[in-house]
């Protein structure tokens, strides 16, 4: 289950296999450490820069952290990282498991998300285990939600795109949006005539939760170390909250 939700996040991120990798020595002699990013995907990172998402704006705390620059390796899709030569991925699920087919290393956690339901503001809808046939969800395409919701023979709508369900959920054309609260707390940032109202991660959903870490391209282990040590310092000063909180989103503490 898991692994099939690394493989969903990974598409839509731009996470692959890669077979090249760079010690802390090689990243420092360069001056540069490479991140791998969609560039049209905010809220997590936009190659036109404004805003630059947060995976840019954590990259270069992390950047700084190391004493070296950041470069933005823009990808759109997975097979591209073969060639790209990035360093770290952000956001990705935190589970050796779920990282079998990227091959990444994982960090240590520094938050925790998944696929909370999003509703309009004045619905009785209390969690998943609320819905029932009578309830119309919007969820992704061949996404986990959508095959959970399936086997419970709850009603669906199937989208492309996180943004277009929430869109279709504020015109009051389905009832629920199944959604990861980033995307939700980023689409209330920009659309307040249109906000909804995000439930809170059902930890009953066990595979529709998850912690978030950076990914490395196999690191050495001072790399590895490195990039610890920084999440650390970054999270106890509270830079990686403020960060997001520009874009709208309350982490959540990883379990």
């Amino acid at each position: 289950m898991k692994t099939y939700l690394a493989l969903l996040v990974g598409a839509l991120l731009g996470l692959a296999n890669v077979a090249q990798a760079r010690s802390l020595d090689a990243i420092r002699s360069s001056g540069v450490l490479g991140l791998c990013a969609h560039p049209n995907s905010l809220p997590f990172a936009n190659k036109a820069g404004d805003p630059p998402g947060f995976q840019i704006e954590l990259g270069n705390a992390f950047a700084r952290e190391l004493g070296v620059s950041l470069r933005s390796d823009w990808i759109i899709t997975q097979y591209q990282m073969r060639s790209a030569g990035c360093d770290i991925v952000l956001d990705i699920i935190a589970d050796r498991e779920a990282q079998g087919e990227t091959n990444l290393r994982i960090s240590k956690a520094y938050y925790r998300t998944g696929v909370a339901l999003a509703v309009p503001h004045g619905s009785k809808l209390t969690s998943f285990k609320s819905l029932d046939e009578h309830s119309k969800v919007g969820v992704l395409v061949g996404s986990m939600a959508a095959m959970t919701l399936g086997r419970r023979h709850v009603p669906t709508s199937t989208f492309g795109f996180e943004v277009d369900s929430l869109e279709a959920l504020a015109n009051h054309e389905i009832d629920a949006a199944a959604v990861t609260p980033t995307t939700a707390s980023y689409f209330n940032l920009t659309h307040p005539d249109k906000a909804v109202r995000i439930l809170e991660l059902d930890e009953n959903e066990a595979n529709l939760n998850w912690n978030v870490a950076v990914g490395m391209v196999r690191p050495d282990d001072q790399l590895r170390e490195a990039i610890d040590g920084a999440l650390d310092r970054l999270r106890t000063d509270g830079t990686i909250n403020r960060i997001y909180e520009r874009y709208g989103v309350v982490l959540q503490a990883p379990r």
